[in-house]
């Protein structure tokens, strides 16, 4: 099963030296996911100042800038990885560094089959206002 692990912290909480040594240490995580065929994907995310957040309310989207929530931690990043259950995924996520000064979310991604499978009748072809 995927699970997505949402990685919050308080943006503050990083020394720039503390936040290069999480990027190494979360790259040497990743290898080893992969490695053994459990990584699927992660990146750091840019600081809250340069999100945008969109609600569509009536047909007409607002657009504000900022993260949806306030909060004091915010999503730093992710990692998406194939465990074989819950507790594995507790594992991996006890392992991302900034579980130690933050909080790792794990959410199951939920998979719909064709969803974004290429070719004719499928979501790709047909556009998402269809």
């Amino acid at each position: 099963m995927k699970y997505m692990l949402l990685i919050y912290s308080e943006e503050g909480a990083w020394t720039d030296e503390a936040r290069e040594h999480c990027y190494e240490e979360s790259m040497r995580l990743g290898q080893e996911l992969r490695e053994k065929g459990q990584y699927l994907g992660s990146s750091p995310l840019e600081p809250v100042a340069s999100a945008t957040s969109v609600r569509v309310r009536e047909g007409k989207p607002l657009v504000t800038d900022g993260p949806f929530a306030e909060t004091r931690e915010q999503l730093g990043g992710f990692f998406l990885v194939e465990a074989r259950d819950r507790d594995e995924a507790i594992a991996i996520a006890g392992r991302i560094p900034a579980a130690r000064v933050g909080t790792v979310e794990i959410r199951p991604v939920t998979e719909l089959p064709g969803l974004f499978e290429l070719g004719e009748g499928s979501l790709a072809q047909r556009g998402a206002g269809e």
